[in-house]
């Protein structure tokens, strides 16, 4: 029997046999933890492994995205005793200057097609856009991956998802993750790998692919993979600096344990309203209700093409005077290139507020909270009640963010 993707992945990684419901030993390429419990890996760790070394410093990072730059006294000292800790260990760390952690990993080529990667991020699962295994877990299982090299793991069974169709601009990567998520639901793929497969996946550049695997958590993911890419692993062999690297593709006889499809022909931009990822409904059918705060950014769409399509709505154009817009980059390298290209003045023009690169508005105390009955449209991946604030916050695209702004309610891009 031929092997899915993450199958092939983790045999790579391991010397047990690599089979759905297996518990395995996994090595870990890419050991991660985030200023959101990373003081506490760091606890666990010494309380574990009184006075040893990590594993290997050069493949241990640290990366601060959650409160970056710390704007209380809590997350300031939980960054510091990770600095601490990183000098003690000679660990690098992508500081609060540097963007989301699981983006970094991908722009400095330590995330690469066919890598094993966890962290304290639960949407570490996002590197599946590149070829990658990542996964999200607790400080206790982070201290022992630092320690150790490696984690134990149970093979999850693959799903295989079929993306039939093309879409039209203005439907975009959001609308298309919305739209799947909204048809499998919370549970739908819960503990599974998924496989997405179609011409329209295959045609999404690398800012695509992360808003698609970014929400394979809100469909109960184990993590989602998309087919290869050229882009992706061009992008990979420059970062990394290296030529061996290939993305790993299921096997013709690859078992599934189901199947699902979804045709986009026609598709029409999306929304999900509260209180949860999967009430997704077509933007048009909620057009009208009264918005007060717009934010654009997050792991799921921060990228330069995301914020640079904002930009493009919104030139020559002002905000509405009731709106709120708040802009983050999902790294450092985006913002740069954002405010030499001149799309960061084009959106101060607009009346946009924009930060430095970080989660922001998707993490509680950044930018973007909003105060009980305040409506906010956010590109981010979850709108739980209180993840946000306590104003209601509904999902949506970058163009439907930007229309929405313009016009003070939520509005589908179409009108444009």
């Amino acid at each position: 029997m031929g092997k899915t993707v993450i199958e092939k992945i983790f045999s790579a990684h391991s010397q047990d046999e690599v089979a759905p419901g297996k518990v395995i030993w996994l090595e870990i390429d890419v050991r991660t933890a985030r200023d959101f419990a990373g003081a506490n890996v760091v606890r666990r760790f010494r309380e574990a492994f009184p006075g040893a070394k990590v594993a290997d410093p050069q493949k241990t990072f640290f990366t601060f995205d959650c409160n970056a730059p710390a704007n209380t006294i809590a997350y300031a000292q939980n960054q510091q005793i990770c600095r601490l800790f990183a000098r003690e260990q000679g660990i690098r760390v992508y500081d609060v200057n540097s963007g989301i952690g699981s983006h970094v990993l991908i722009e400095e080529g330590l995330a690469v097609p066919g890598a094993t990667v966890v962290g304290t991020d639960s949407h570490m699962n996002i590197l599946g856009a590149v070829g990658a295994f990542g996964q999200g877990m607790g400080d206790v299982d982070i201290a022992f991956v630092f320690r150790t090299g490696r984690t134990w793991f149970e093979v999850p069974p693959t799903m295989r998802v079929v993306i039939k169709g093309r879409y039209e601009f203005p439907t975009t990567a959001k609308d298309l993750t919305l739209a799947l998520v909204g048809k499998l639901g919370a549970r739908g793929a819960l503990g599974r790998a998924v496989e997405i497969v179609g011409e329209q996946v295959e045609a999404l550049d690398l800012a695509g692919r992360i808003t698609l695997c970014s929400m394979a958590t809100e469909m109960g993911a184990i993590i989602s993979f998309l087919p290869p890419s050229e882009e992706v692993l061009a992008l990979a062999r420059e970062a990394s600096g290296r030529d061996d690297l290939s993305y790993p593709t299921p096997d013709p006889d690859a078992d599934y344990v189901d199947s699902a499809e979804l045709d986009v022909l026609g598709l029409r931009p999306k929304i999900a309203a509260p209180p949860q990822p999967d009430n997704v409904h077509d933007v048009a059918d909620l057009e009208g209700e009264p918005v007060q705060s717009v934010f654009v950014g997050s792991c799921t769409n921060g990228r330069y093409e995301d914020i640079r399509l904002v930009a493009e709505i919104l030139k020559g154009k002002k905000v509405a005077r009731e709106v709120m817009l708040k802009v983050a980059p999902a790294t450092r390298r985006v913002w740069g290139r954002l405010l030499k290209e001149g799309w960061l003045e084009v959106l101060y023009d607009a009346g946009a507020i924009i930060t430095h690169p970080s989660c922001a508005g998707c993490a509680q105390g950044q930018i973007g909270m909003t105060g009980e009955g305040e409506v906010q449209l956010s590109t981010g991946n979850r709108n739980f009640p209180g993840k946000q604030g306590k104003g209601p916050t509904y999902l949506c695209s970058p163009a439907t963010a930007a229309a929405s702004a313009l016009f003070g309610k939520i509005t589908s891009p179409e009108r444009l």
